[in-house]
């Protein structure tokens, strides 16, 4: 069960995150609420009416048995139930109604905690939904950079760090530990149960992810026009999408690219990580460069154990660099410094092998496919992780907008092969 958590803790969660959500749409026309019709986007008028809606629904009316303060609230705003397609097309609330709405809602929710501890219950509810609210925060960062919106406001900034790069590979030397999280774990989402020892061989794995840089040789030496780099999935996809570089990038003379970041254009950063990528470019990458992607084990053990072992089991952190929660010190998490930091920045980040940014900055792609562990069951919320189950690709670490408050090591994402709007990036493994 989730571990009670300080009821005044719970409700400055998710005031936060709620203060995110607005400042995301904070300055946008009726226009640019609604936007264009994409199948990876929601309309952001709509998503903002789904998260009030998600935590009315999920809190105040399943568990608690509220009458519903919206009387066709299920009908506009349940994601489940309402095909991705129609959002567009729905009786929406005007923006002051929806914003009378959450606050209604956010109000109510406050309102009922009872000083000191939370229960069980509650620890658990108000947690998901924040962090449920948080993942939306993030579609609204990468919806606003799809559409080359203007760039947030969060009230405070914290410039990306200028540290270099960081080459070579950490020498892992395998062994059994366990993937996923336990029982006694203080929070965790249903695709992370439970832990269970997985053998992992000794691998080389990059202590930095794949920069800028990097990847522009990739592109420079017509990585995108090979087709022997390419699996047929992937070359179908590039062929679909007529991609001859990063969606971002645009080419700046010989040897020089700019790169779009909200709706500003400026020269691309050589030492950062490489962003908005797909899984198949990752994939055709390693093959030019003849590396590898990390398998989500691979990648677990290197970001929680010390090479240490007890009762025949490698020694688990709970993250990188110890115990410690994550902060500026650590990972560039939680959206201040709006883009990414250099690969070689956040050094005390560091595992007990020496990766680096294993938390933030990007998300990184794996080699495997989503699936469940061995004992999975869905939690309250069913449509959480079984619908892709199988067609999605496993992302791990967290990006520079993730919120440090929902990210670990044993979290993972997963979207789609072909998903390059998201923030991710990749790092690579040793063939050997």
């Amino acid at each position: 069960m989730t571990h009670p958590v300080e009821s005044a803790r719970l409700a400055e969660m998710m005031i936060d995150a709620r203060r995110r959500s607005l400042a995301l749409i904070d300055g946008l026309t009726p226009e640019q609420l609604i936007g264009p019709k994409l199948p990876t986007l929601n309309p952001l008028i709509w998503e903002i009416g789904h998260v009030g809606w998600f935590h009315e629904s999920f809190i105040l009316r399943r568990i608690y048995g509220a009458t519903p303060l919206l009387a066709n609230g299920d009908d506009l705003y349940d994601s489940i139930a309402i095909a991705h397609e129609v959002r567009w097309d729905l009786p929406v609330m005007p923006l002051p109604e929806m914003l009378d709405y959450l606050d209604r809602v956010l109000n109510a929710l406050v309102e009922r905690l009872e000083d000191g501890e939370a229960n069980e219950v509650d620890s658990f509810l108000y947690q998901f939904t924040t962090f449920h609210e948080d993942m939306h925060g993030e579609a609204f960062t990468w919806g606003r950079q799809t559409l080359a919106y203007p760039t947030p406001d969060y009230g405070k900034r914290s410039l990306p760090r200028l540290a270099g790069g960081l080459a070579g590979d950490a020498d892992i030397a395998g062994g059994t530990f366990l993937l996923g999280s336990p029982k006694e774990a203080p929070f965790l989402f249903d695709n992370e149960k439970w832990a269970h020892p997985v053998p992992v061989a000794p691998f080389r794995m990059a202590r930095a992810p794949v920069t800028n840089r990097e990847f522009a040789g990739f592109v420079e030496d017509g990585g995108y026009a090979r087709r022997d780099l390419w699996a047929a999935e992937g070359w179908a996809w590039r062929e679909e999408v007529r991609a001859d570089h990063p969606i971002y990038w645009s080419p700046d003379g010989p040897g020089r690219w700019s790169v779009r970041r909200f709706d500003q254009t400026e020269p691309l950063a050589p030492d950062a990580p490489v962003i908005h990528v797909c899984w198949h470019e990752a994939e055709a990458y390693c093959r030019w460069a003849g590396r590898r992607l990390p398998t989500e084990a691979e990648w677990e053990l290197a970001a929680t154990t010390i090479p240490d072992t007890a009762d025949g089991l490698l020694i688990k952190r709970r993250y990188p660099w110890g115990d410690e929660a994550p902060d500026a010190r650590h990972a560039n998490l939680d959206g201040y410094a709006l883009g990414c930091a250099d690969v070689a920045a956040h050094p005390d980040g560091d595992s007990a092998y020496g990766c680096r940014q294993m938390i933030g900055n990007v998300w990184e792609w794996t080699a495997d496919t989503f699936g469940p562990f061995e004992g999975f069951a869905p939690d309250d919320y069913k449509e959480y992780s079984q619908p892709l189950f199988g067609s999605t690709k496993v992302l791990r670490g967290g990006a520079w907008p993730t919120r440090s408050r929902m990210i670990s090591p044993t979290y993972r994402n997963y979207f789609g092969a072909d998903r390059r709007d998201v923030f991710a990036g990749f790092r690579t493994c040793a063939l050997d």
